[in-house]
């Protein structure tokens, strides 16, 4: 039970609804609709041990769980309805081992958010919207909207003025905590007149947090003026690629990659964001014949960072957005007319020696608290074997 949801609407129920629930569950749902949408959750029938709430329950929350807001906490009674302040809201369903219930079933769908300011969270930089409409409404014009550093020009279109902030440029800050990294800015805009002035300035600030598992965006408005509050919530931008040899100069592009048996395999993993402070690490790989399925035949060759194939290797890489690793084309491949791999790959804080791109193969808590740590899913192939490759293969 439980898992990621990207789509804009659907249903959320009890294991084995509506029959009983089985105890001992934890179910945890992530929905995740597009970017300048809200989440919108109805229960519709919620049926469960208590009215005390403490043996069995359901727990929302305004984005990730960790990290964002308690909602509510509900285990019977009135239908509620929530709505998140983002495009991200989780669910939480938790049994004890006494008795159980029906459960609960919900319906999810996604509203716009209000479009008069916008933020993105890219890989290399805030991206930051402001409505000329919204600016008029308020007596600005585009041209008083500015940066800290006047220097980083917005582009104007006639519908609104465009911000792409770096991360590492234009007077953006960069603080750090125990589990966040954070990025700040603030757009100005400035009323004309130098001594005596009708209007009041407004500061939008601007921040994107680095959460475990997330990207947390933020805009809001100092001073006395209309309060703007704007949260998104996106993934690293992550890929992995064949290369030829052990020098990682050619790539291999063709798709599917056809390979001999025991041949070595060089991969790359790459981090795409302008942070230099960030560290890759490949915490698990897998093999399957099923892009879409790496649980029934499943082969690991890494996991949590411990290898699992005896062939398994990291490999030095000259940059840390990069991590370099091999294996050997093992027999799995030859049993199946399509292989391919689904990488998990966790990112750090550069020089954080309690994270797990520094521990590497170590039994750990399922949230390390003292550490940035995010995982990102790629899956890349087909890997086939070459018609007529002799058994003992050819290792590069």
């Amino acid at each position: 039970c439980g898992g990621s949801i990207s789509n804009s609407s659907g249903m959320l129920h009890s294991p084995h609804y509506p029959e009983s629930y089985p105890n001992n569950a934890d179910c945890e749902w992530e929905i995740q609709v597009e970017s300048n949408f809200r989440v919108i959750l109805t229960f519709r029938d919620i049926v469960m041990q208590s009215s005390t709430c403490q043996n069995d329950y359901l727990e929302i929350y305004d984005g990730p769980r960790h990290s964002s807001p308690l909602l509510g906490r509900l285990c019977s009674g009135s239908f509620p309805t929530y709505v998140s302040s983002s495009n991200m809201m989780t669910v939480r369903f938790h049994s004890d081992s006494r008795y159980s219930f029906r459960g609960f079933q919900a319906h999810y769908s996604s509203i716009p958010a209000d479009h008069n300011t916008t933020l993105l969270c890219l890989p290399d930089y805030m991206h930051a919207v402001v409505s000329r409409d919204y600016l008029e409404s308020q007596g600005y014009s585009a041209q008083m909207v500015t940066l800290q550093d006047s220097r980083c020009r917005p582009t104007v279109t006639a519908q609104e003025v465009v911000f792409n902030i770096p991360y590492d440029g234009c007077g953006t800050i960069r603080e750090e905590n125990n589990d966040t990294i954070n990025y700040f800015n603030t757009i100005q805009i400035t009323s004309p007149g130098h001594i005596i002035k009708r209007k009041k300035n407004i500061n939008l600030h601007v921040s994107c947090h680095m959460l475990q598992k997330t990207w947390k965006q933020v805009m809001y408005a100092a001073e006395d003026t209309i309060d703007v509050n704007e949260y998104q919530f996106g993934r690293y931008d992550m890929n992995i690629t064949f290369y030829d040899s052990s020098a990682f100069s050619q790539q291999v592009h063709n798709s599917p990659y056809f390979i001999d048996l025991n041949q070595n395999l060089y991969l790359q993993a790459c981090l795409h964001s302008s942070d230099p402070n960030l560290k890759v690490f490949v915490d698990t790989c897998v093999a399957s014949p099923d892009p879409h399925d790496f649980n029934t035949l499943a082969y690991d060759i890494v996991r949590n960072g411990c290898p699992r194939d005896s062939s398994y290797t990291t490999l030095y890489s000259p940059y840390n957005h990069f991590a370099r690793f091999k294996f050997n084309a093992f027999e799995f491949i030859s049993r199946h007319p399509s292989v391919y791999l689904k990488c998990e790959l966790m990112v750090c804080r550069l020089g954080d020696y309690s994270s797990h791109c520094y521990q590497g193969c170590t039994s750990r808590a399922k949230r390390d608290t003292s550490s940035l740590e995010e995982k990102v899913d790629v899956v890349v192939g087909p890997i086939r074997r070459r018609e007529g490759a002799a058994q003992s293969g050819n290792a590069t």
